[in-house]
Protein backbone atom coordinates (compact mmCIF):
# COMPACT_ATOMS: atom_id res chain seq x y z
CA UNK A 1 0.00 0.00 0.00
CA UNK A 2 1.43 3.45 -0.98
CA UNK A 3 0.65 6.97 0.17
CA UNK A 4 0.32 10.13 -1.83
CA UNK A 5 3.32 12.50 -1.84
CA UNK A 6 3.33 15.16 0.92
CA UNK A 7 3.80 17.99 -1.61
CA UNK A 8 2.27 18.61 -5.00
CA UNK A 9 3.60 21.44 -7.26
CA UNK A 10 5.55 22.95 -4.33
CA UNK A 11 2.50 23.07 -1.97
CA UNK A 12 1.75 20.90 0.96
CA UNK A 13 -1.05 18.46 0.22
CA UNK A 14 -3.81 18.26 2.82
CA UNK A 15 -4.48 14.90 4.37
CA UNK A 16 -7.77 13.29 3.43
CA UNK A 17 -10.41 13.17 6.12
CA UNK A 18 -11.59 9.63 6.49
CA UNK A 19 -15.33 9.58 7.08
CA UNK A 20 -16.13 6.23 5.61
CA UNK A 21 -13.80 3.33 6.05
CA UNK A 22 -15.34 1.79 2.97
CA UNK A 23 -13.42 4.27 0.79
CA UNK A 24 -10.08 2.57 1.57
CA UNK A 25 -11.31 -0.98 1.02
CA UNK A 26 -11.64 -2.73 -2.23
CA UNK A 27 -15.08 -2.41 -3.70
CA UNK A 28 -17.06 -5.62 -3.30
CA UNK A 29 -17.58 -7.59 -6.42
CA UNK A 30 -20.93 -7.11 -7.98
CA UNK A 31 -23.22 -9.89 -7.21
CA UNK A 32 -24.93 -11.50 -10.08
CA UNK A 33 -28.40 -10.38 -10.69
CA UNK A 34 -30.99 -12.47 -9.03
CA UNK A 35 -32.87 -14.52 -11.43
CA UNK A 36 -36.17 -13.12 -12.23
CA UNK A 37 -37.57 -16.33 -11.33
CA UNK A 38 -36.15 -16.07 -7.76
CA UNK A 39 -38.79 -15.47 -5.25
CA UNK A 40 -38.89 -11.80 -4.03
CA UNK A 41 -39.36 -12.89 -0.50
CA UNK A 42 -35.59 -14.10 -0.15
CA UNK A 43 -33.83 -12.48 2.92
CA UNK A 44 -30.06 -11.07 3.07
CA UNK A 45 -27.47 -13.13 4.93
CA UNK A 46 -26.49 -11.89 8.40
CA UNK A 47 -23.23 -9.74 8.74
CA UNK A 48 -20.09 -11.53 9.95
CA UNK A 49 -18.60 -9.75 13.03
CA UNK A 50 -15.16 -11.37 12.59
CA UNK A 51 -14.86 -10.18 9.00
CA UNK A 52 -15.85 -6.68 9.99
CA UNK A 53 -13.28 -6.67 12.81
CA UNK A 54 -10.58 -7.87 10.39
CA UNK A 55 -11.58 -5.18 7.93
CA UNK A 56 -11.42 -2.54 10.68
CA UNK A 57 -8.00 -3.81 11.71
CA UNK A 58 -6.77 -3.70 8.13
CA UNK A 59 -8.09 -0.17 7.69
CA UNK A 60 -6.49 0.96 10.98
CA UNK A 61 -3.15 -0.60 10.05
CA UNK A 62 -3.25 0.94 6.60
CA UNK A 63 -3.95 4.38 8.07
CA UNK A 64 -1.17 3.96 10.64
CA UNK A 65 1.25 2.89 7.94
CA UNK A 66 0.25 5.83 5.79
CA UNK A 67 0.70 8.25 8.72
CA UNK A 68 4.10 6.75 9.58
CA UNK A 69 5.26 6.93 5.98
CA UNK A 70 4.00 10.50 5.70
CA UNK A 71 5.75 11.51 8.91
CA UNK A 72 8.94 9.82 7.74
CA UNK A 73 8.71 11.58 4.38
CA UNK A 74 8.11 14.93 6.09
CA UNK A 75 11.07 14.36 8.45
CA UNK A 76 13.32 13.43 5.54
CA UNK A 77 12.12 16.44 3.57
CA UNK A 78 12.66 18.73 6.57
CA UNK A 79 16.14 17.28 7.15
CA UNK A 80 16.97 17.69 3.46
CA UNK A 81 15.70 21.27 3.60
CA UNK A 82 17.73 22.05 6.72
CA UNK A 83 20.79 20.43 5.16
CA UNK A 84 20.32 22.36 1.92
CA UNK A 85 19.80 25.61 3.81
CA UNK A 86 22.86 24.95 5.97
CA UNK A 87 24.97 24.07 2.95
CA UNK A 88 23.69 27.12 1.09
CA UNK A 89 24.32 29.33 4.12
CA UNK A 90 27.80 27.87 4.58
CA UNK A 91 28.53 28.27 0.86
CA UNK A 92 27.22 31.83 1.00
CA UNK A 93 29.34 32.65 4.05
CA UNK A 94 32.36 31.02 2.46
CA UNK A 95 31.76 32.85 -0.81
CA UNK A 96 31.35 36.17 1.02
CA UNK A 97 34.51 35.55 3.02
CA UNK A 98 36.45 34.50 -0.06
CA UNK A 99 35.13 37.53 -1.92
CA UNK A 100 36.16 39.75 0.99
CA UNK A 101 39.61 38.21 1.13
CA UNK A 102 39.95 38.43 -2.64
CA UNK A 103 38.88 42.07 -2.54
CA UNK A 104 41.37 42.80 0.22
CA UNK A 105 44.10 41.01 -1.74
CA UNK A 106 43.17 42.88 -4.90
CA UNK A 107 43.08 46.17 -3.00
CA UNK A 108 46.50 45.43 -1.51
CA UNK A 109 47.89 44.51 -4.91
CA UNK A 110 46.35 47.62 -6.47
CA UNK A 111 47.66 49.82 -3.65
CA UNK A 112 51.11 48.24 -3.92
CA UNK A 113 51.08 48.70 -7.68
CA UNK A 114 49.97 52.32 -7.24
CA UNK A 115 52.71 52.95 -4.69
CA UNK A 116 55.29 51.30 -6.93
CA UNK A 117 54.08 53.37 -9.88
CA UNK A 118 54.26 56.55 -7.81
CA UNK A 119 57.72 55.62 -6.58
CA UNK A 120 58.77 54.81 -10.15
CA UNK A 121 57.39 58.12 -11.39
CA UNK A 122 59.14 59.93 -8.54
CA UNK A 123 62.43 58.20 -9.38
CA UNK A 124 62.04 59.02 -13.06
CA UNK A 125 61.20 62.64 -12.24
CA UNK A 126 64.17 62.87 -9.88
CA UNK A 127 66.42 61.31 -12.49
CA UNK A 128 65.15 63.72 -15.13
CA UNK A 129 65.65 66.63 -12.75
CA UNK A 130 69.18 65.55 -11.94
CA UNK A 131 69.97 64.97 -15.59
CA UNK A 132 68.60 68.41 -16.50
CA UNK A 133 70.56 69.98 -13.64
CA UNK A 134 73.70 68.12 -14.73
CA UNK A 135 73.18 69.25 -18.32
CA UNK A 136 72.62 72.84 -17.19
CA UNK A 137 75.70 72.67 -15.00
CA UNK A 138 77.74 71.19 -17.83
CA UNK A 139 76.52 73.85 -20.22
CA UNK A 140 77.31 76.57 -17.68
CA UNK A 141 80.75 75.06 -17.09
CA UNK A 142 81.38 74.90 -20.82
CA UNK A 143 80.15 78.46 -21.23
CA UNK A 144 82.31 79.66 -18.35
CA UNK A 145 85.28 77.72 -19.72
CA UNK A 146 84.75 79.21 -23.15
CA UNK A 147 84.42 82.68 -21.67
CA UNK A 148 87.56 82.10 -19.62
CA UNK A 149 89.40 80.86 -22.67
CA UNK A 150 88.19 83.83 -24.65
CA UNK A 151 89.22 86.20 -21.86
CA UNK A 152 92.59 84.47 -21.57
CA UNK A 153 93.03 84.57 -25.34
CA UNK A 154 92.09 88.25 -25.40
CA UNK A 155 94.50 88.95 -22.52
CA UNK A 156 97.23 87.00 -24.26
CA UNK A 157 96.50 88.85 -27.47
CA UNK A 158 96.70 92.19 -25.63
CA UNK A 159 99.91 91.14 -23.93
CA UNK A 160 101.40 89.93 -27.19
CA UNK A 161 100.36 93.15 -28.93
CA UNK A 162 101.78 95.31 -26.12
CA UNK A 163 105.00 93.26 -26.04
CA UNK A 164 105.42 93.57 -29.79
CA UNK A 165 104.78 97.31 -29.70
CA UNK A 166 107.14 97.74 -26.78
CA UNK A 167 109.83 95.77 -28.65
CA UNK A 168 109.44 97.89 -31.76
CA UNK A 169 109.64 101.11 -29.75
CA UNK A 170 112.71 99.88 -27.86
CA UNK A 171 114.51 98.99 -31.07
CA UNK A 172 113.53 102.29 -32.69
CA UNK A 173 114.69 104.24 -29.63
CA UNK A 174 117.98 102.28 -29.62
CA UNK A 175 118.50 103.16 -33.28
CA UNK A 176 117.73 106.86 -32.70
CA UNK A 177 120.13 106.99 -29.74
CA UNK A 178 122.85 105.30 -31.84
CA UNK A 179 122.32 107.87 -34.65
CA UNK A 180 122.56 110.73 -32.14
CA UNK A 181 125.68 109.35 -30.42
CA UNK A 182 127.64 108.25 -33.56
CA UNK A 183 128.58 111.72 -35.03
CA UNK A 184 130.44 112.86 -31.90
CA UNK A 185 132.24 109.51 -31.68
CA UNK A 186 133.17 109.66 -35.36
CA UNK A 187 134.47 113.23 -34.85
CA UNK A 188 136.48 111.98 -31.90
CA UNK A 189 138.17 109.29 -33.99
CA UNK A 190 138.58 111.35 -37.24
CA UNK A 191 142.13 111.83 -38.49
CA UNK A 192 143.17 112.87 -41.96
CA UNK A 193 146.22 110.72 -41.78
CA UNK A 194 144.23 107.68 -40.47
CA UNK A 195 140.68 107.88 -41.87
CA UNK A 196 140.01 104.21 -41.13
CA UNK A 197 139.72 105.05 -37.44
CA UNK A 198 136.11 106.14 -38.08
CA UNK A 199 135.29 102.44 -38.07
CA UNK A 200 135.94 102.31 -34.28
CA UNK A 201 132.68 104.03 -33.25
CA UNK A 202 130.71 101.79 -35.61
CA UNK A 203 132.46 98.74 -34.15
CA UNK A 204 131.74 99.95 -30.59
CA UNK A 205 128.03 100.51 -31.23
CA UNK A 206 127.80 97.29 -33.24
CA UNK A 207 129.48 95.31 -30.44
CA UNK A 208 126.94 96.70 -27.97
CA UNK A 209 124.11 95.72 -30.34
CA UNK A 210 125.54 92.23 -30.88
CA UNK A 211 125.98 91.59 -27.18
CA UNK A 212 122.39 92.82 -26.57
CA UNK A 213 121.11 90.32 -29.13
CA UNK A 214 123.11 87.60 -27.38
CA UNK A 215 121.43 88.50 -24.10
CA UNK A 216 118.03 88.25 -25.84
CA UNK A 217 118.94 84.80 -27.20
CA UNK A 218 120.07 83.67 -23.74
CA UNK A 219 116.77 84.84 -22.24
CA UNK A 220 114.79 83.01 -24.93
CA UNK A 221 116.83 79.81 -24.40
CA UNK A 222 116.47 80.08 -20.61
CA UNK A 223 120.26 80.32 -20.19
CA UNK A 224 122.33 82.64 -17.99
CA UNK A 225 122.20 86.18 -19.37
CA UNK A 226 123.86 88.43 -16.78
CA UNK A 227 127.31 88.45 -18.47
CA UNK A 228 125.82 89.51 -21.82
CA UNK A 229 124.04 92.38 -20.17
CA UNK A 230 127.22 93.34 -18.26
CA UNK A 231 129.32 93.48 -21.46
CA UNK A 232 126.63 95.54 -23.19
CA UNK A 233 126.63 98.08 -20.35
CA UNK A 234 130.48 98.24 -20.48
CA UNK A 235 130.35 99.12 -24.20
CA UNK A 236 127.64 101.67 -23.51
CA UNK A 237 129.67 103.40 -20.79
CA UNK A 238 132.75 103.45 -23.04
CA UNK A 239 130.75 105.13 -25.80
CA UNK A 240 129.25 107.58 -23.29
CA UNK A 241 132.72 108.46 -21.95
CA UNK A 242 134.04 109.12 -25.45
CA UNK A 243 131.07 111.36 -26.26
CA UNK A 244 131.37 113.23 -22.98
CA UNK A 245 135.18 113.81 -23.36
CA UNK A 246 135.18 114.83 -27.01
CA UNK A 247 131.97 116.85 -26.62
CA UNK A 248 133.47 118.91 -23.86
CA UNK A 249 136.74 119.38 -25.77
CA UNK A 250 135.42 120.08 -29.24
CA UNK A 251 131.86 121.17 -28.64
CA UNK A 252 129.70 122.62 -25.89
CA UNK A 253 128.55 120.79 -22.69
CA UNK A 254 125.03 120.32 -24.05
CA UNK A 255 126.36 118.32 -26.98
CA UNK A 256 128.66 116.38 -24.67
CA UNK A 257 126.00 115.44 -22.14
CA UNK A 258 123.34 114.83 -24.82
CA UNK A 259 125.45 112.42 -26.82
CA UNK A 260 126.67 110.70 -23.64
CA UNK A 261 123.03 110.25 -22.52
CA UNK A 262 122.15 108.88 -25.97
CA UNK A 263 124.94 106.30 -25.68
CA UNK A 264 123.49 105.10 -22.35
CA UNK A 265 119.75 105.55 -23.04
CA UNK A 266 119.51 103.19 -26.04
CA UNK A 267 121.09 100.13 -24.34
CA UNK A 268 119.29 101.04 -21.07
CA UNK A 269 115.81 101.02 -22.66
CA UNK A 270 116.57 97.75 -24.42
CA UNK A 271 117.83 96.26 -21.15
CA UNK A 272 114.54 97.27 -19.51
CA UNK A 273 112.70 95.40 -22.25
CA UNK A 274 114.77 92.29 -21.66
CA UNK A 275 114.40 92.61 -17.89
CA UNK A 276 110.59 92.47 -18.25
CA UNK A 277 110.84 89.37 -20.44
CA UNK A 278 113.06 87.68 -17.87
CA UNK A 279 110.70 88.38 -14.96
CA UNK A 280 107.68 87.21 -16.97
CA UNK A 281 109.53 84.07 -17.95
CA UNK A 282 110.58 83.30 -14.36
CA UNK A 283 107.11 84.07 -13.00
CA UNK A 284 108.29 86.78 -10.68
CA UNK A 285 105.20 88.54 -9.23
CA UNK A 286 104.78 92.22 -9.65
CA UNK A 287 104.63 94.71 -6.82
CA UNK A 288 100.82 94.73 -6.94
CA UNK A 289 100.72 90.96 -6.89
CA UNK A 290 103.16 90.87 -3.97
CA UNK A 291 101.03 93.39 -2.08
CA UNK A 292 97.84 91.39 -2.81
CA UNK A 293 99.55 88.17 -1.71
CA UNK A 294 100.69 89.80 1.50
CA UNK A 295 97.17 91.02 2.26
CA UNK A 296 95.76 87.56 1.50
CA UNK A 297 98.33 85.95 3.83
CA UNK A 298 97.46 88.38 6.61
CA UNK A 299 93.74 87.74 6.10
CA UNK A 300 94.31 83.95 6.13
CA UNK A 301 96.32 84.25 9.34
CA UNK A 302 93.55 86.27 10.99
CA UNK A 303 90.92 83.75 9.84
CA UNK A 304 93.05 80.86 11.10
CA UNK A 305 93.48 82.53 14.48
CA UNK A 306 89.73 83.25 14.67
CA UNK A 307 88.91 79.66 13.74
CA UNK A 308 91.35 78.36 16.33
CA UNK A 309 89.80 80.58 18.98
CA UNK A 310 86.28 79.51 17.97
CA UNK A 311 87.25 75.83 18.10
CA UNK A 312 88.77 76.29 21.56
CA UNK A 313 85.61 78.03 22.78
CA UNK A 314 83.44 75.31 21.22
CA UNK A 315 85.47 72.55 22.87
CA UNK A 316 85.23 74.35 26.21
CA UNK A 317 81.47 74.72 25.76
CA UNK A 318 81.11 71.03 24.88
CA UNK A 319 83.16 70.01 27.89
CA UNK A 320 81.05 72.19 30.17
CA UNK A 321 77.84 70.82 28.64
CA UNK A 322 79.09 67.24 29.05
CA UNK A 323 80.09 67.95 32.63
CA UNK A 324 76.68 69.46 33.40
CA UNK A 325 74.89 66.54 31.72
CA UNK A 326 76.96 64.04 33.71
CA UNK A 327 76.19 65.88 36.94
CA UNK A 328 72.45 65.98 36.16
CA UNK A 329 72.46 62.28 35.22
CA UNK A 330 74.22 61.38 38.46
CA UNK A 331 71.70 63.44 40.46
CA UNK A 332 68.75 61.83 38.66
CA UNK A 333 70.15 58.34 39.27
CA UNK A 334 70.75 59.13 42.95
CA UNK A 335 67.14 60.32 43.27
CA UNK A 336 65.37 57.65 41.20
CA UNK A 337 67.56 54.62 41.92
CA UNK A 338 69.14 55.17 45.34
CA UNK A 339 70.07 51.52 45.94
CA UNK A 340 71.51 51.01 42.48
CA UNK A 341 73.40 54.31 42.71
CA UNK A 342 74.90 53.41 46.08
CA UNK A 343 75.99 50.01 44.78
CA UNK A 344 77.41 51.64 41.63
CA UNK A 345 79.50 54.03 43.75
CA UNK A 346 80.91 51.04 45.61
CA UNK A 347 81.71 49.26 42.34
CA UNK A 348 83.39 52.39 40.94
CA UNK A 349 85.53 52.76 44.04
CA UNK A 350 86.35 49.06 43.97
CA UNK A 351 87.35 49.18 40.29
CA UNK A 352 89.36 52.38 40.64
CA UNK A 353 87.06 54.62 38.60
CA UNK A 354 86.45 58.24 39.52
CA UNK A 355 82.95 58.27 38.01
CA UNK A 356 80.12 55.83 37.33
CA UNK A 357 80.72 54.53 33.80
CA UNK A 358 78.00 52.86 31.70
CA UNK A 359 79.57 49.46 32.29
CA UNK A 360 79.58 49.99 36.09
CA UNK A 361 75.95 51.16 36.04
CA UNK A 362 74.93 48.14 33.98
CA UNK A 363 76.62 45.78 36.44
CA UNK A 364 75.05 47.57 39.40
CA UNK A 365 71.60 47.38 37.79
CA UNK A 366 72.02 43.64 37.22
CA UNK A 367 73.22 43.12 40.79
CA UNK A 368 70.39 45.08 42.46
CA UNK A 369 67.35 44.70 40.13
CA UNK A 370 68.37 41.58 38.26
CA UNK A 371 67.61 43.27 34.93
CA UNK A 372 69.38 45.31 32.31
CA UNK A 373 69.14 49.13 32.30
CA UNK A 374 65.70 50.12 31.04
CA UNK A 375 64.00 47.03 32.53
CA UNK A 376 62.64 45.97 35.91
CA UNK A 377 59.90 43.80 37.36
CA UNK A 378 57.43 46.70 37.30
CA UNK A 379 58.28 47.54 33.70
CA UNK A 380 57.87 43.92 32.63
CA UNK A 381 54.48 43.65 34.37
CA UNK A 382 53.34 46.93 32.82
CA UNK A 383 54.51 45.75 29.41
CA UNK A 384 52.64 42.45 29.77
CA UNK A 385 49.45 44.24 30.83
CA UNK A 386 49.70 46.59 27.88
CA UNK A 387 50.30 43.67 25.49
CA UNK A 388 47.25 41.87 26.94
CA UNK A 389 45.11 44.97 26.42
CA UNK A 390 46.27 45.35 22.85
CA UNK A 391 45.60 41.67 22.13
CA UNK A 392 42.14 41.95 23.70
CA UNK A 393 41.37 45.02 21.61
CA UNK A 394 42.54 43.22 18.49
CA UNK A 395 40.36 40.14 19.20
CA UNK A 396 37.43 42.19 20.61
CA UNK A 397 37.47 40.24 23.86
CA UNK A 398 37.64 41.26 27.51
CA UNK A 399 41.06 41.12 29.11
CA UNK A 400 39.88 38.65 31.82
CA UNK A 401 38.97 35.99 29.24
CA UNK A 402 41.89 36.57 26.91
CA UNK A 403 43.81 33.61 28.21
CA UNK A 404 40.88 31.18 27.86
CA UNK A 405 41.58 28.87 24.98
CA UNK A 406 38.06 27.39 24.72
CA UNK A 407 35.25 29.59 23.46
CA UNK A 408 32.17 29.76 25.74
CA UNK A 409 29.97 29.53 22.63
CA UNK A 410 31.43 26.19 21.56
CA UNK A 411 29.86 22.94 22.70
CA UNK A 412 32.06 20.52 24.61
CA UNK A 413 31.56 17.78 22.06
CA UNK A 414 32.88 19.94 19.18
CA UNK A 415 36.65 19.49 18.95
CA UNK A 416 39.02 22.44 18.69
CA UNK A 417 41.13 23.13 15.61
CA UNK A 418 44.45 21.80 16.93
CA UNK A 419 43.50 19.74 19.98
CA UNK A 420 42.15 16.19 20.17
CA UNK A 421 38.54 15.84 21.16
CA UNK A 422 38.04 15.80 24.90
CA UNK A 423 34.57 14.93 26.10
CA UNK A 424 34.08 16.99 29.24
CA UNK A 425 30.34 17.48 29.81
CA UNK A 426 29.05 19.48 32.78
CA UNK A 427 28.71 17.56 36.03
CA UNK A 428 25.32 15.99 36.73
CA UNK A 429 24.08 14.02 39.71
CA UNK A 430 24.49 10.33 39.24
CA UNK A 431 26.81 8.37 36.99
CA UNK A 432 26.68 8.66 33.25
CA UNK A 433 26.36 5.62 31.09
CA UNK A 434 27.37 5.14 27.45
CA UNK A 435 24.44 5.82 25.15
CA UNK A 436 22.29 7.66 27.69
CA UNK A 437 22.42 10.88 25.62
CA UNK A 438 19.86 10.98 22.80
CA UNK A 439 21.43 10.94 19.38
CA UNK A 440 21.28 13.95 17.11
CA UNK A 441 19.06 13.82 14.09
CA UNK A 442 20.83 13.73 10.73
CA UNK A 443 20.32 17.43 9.98
CA UNK A 444 21.57 18.58 13.41
CA UNK A 445 24.63 16.31 13.18
CA UNK A 446 25.58 17.71 9.78
CA UNK A 447 25.00 21.27 10.97
CA UNK A 448 27.30 20.62 13.96
CA UNK A 449 29.94 19.22 11.61
CA UNK A 450 29.69 22.33 9.42
CA UNK A 451 29.99 24.60 12.50
CA UNK A 452 33.05 22.70 13.73
CA UNK A 453 34.68 22.91 10.31
CA UNK A 454 34.04 26.67 10.09
CA UNK A 455 35.41 27.18 13.62
CA UNK A 456 38.58 25.23 12.71
CA UNK A 457 39.02 27.30 9.53
CA UNK A 458 38.59 30.60 11.41
CA UNK A 459 41.13 29.54 14.07
CA UNK A 460 43.68 28.61 11.40
CA UNK A 461 43.24 31.99 9.71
Amino acid sequence: MTTSPPQVNGHRRPLPVITDWQAFLAAPAEEPAVAATAPETQTEPAADPVAEAKADAIRTKAYADAEEQRARAEAEAEAARIKAEAEAKAAEIKAVEEARKLKLANDKVAARALEEQKARDARIAESERRRAAAERGQQEDERAHQEQQQAAAAAEADVAKATKTWRKYAIAFYAVCAIVALPVQIAAFWDRDAPWLVIAPLMLEGAALVVTKGAAAAVAANRPHWHYRTVAWVFAFIAAGINLKHGLDAFDPATAFGTAFASLAGPGVWDLHEHGRIRRRDGVPTRRERRAAKKAAERAAKEKAAAKLFEAERQAHLENAARDAASKLDADRRQLFPKVHEHALKLAADLGETAITPAIWKQAKLDVDGAMPGESDEILRMRNRAAAKVEAARLNKPVSTLGDKASPQRASQIPGPKKPRVYNPPARPGRRRPGDTPKYVEAARKQASIAAKNASTEEQK
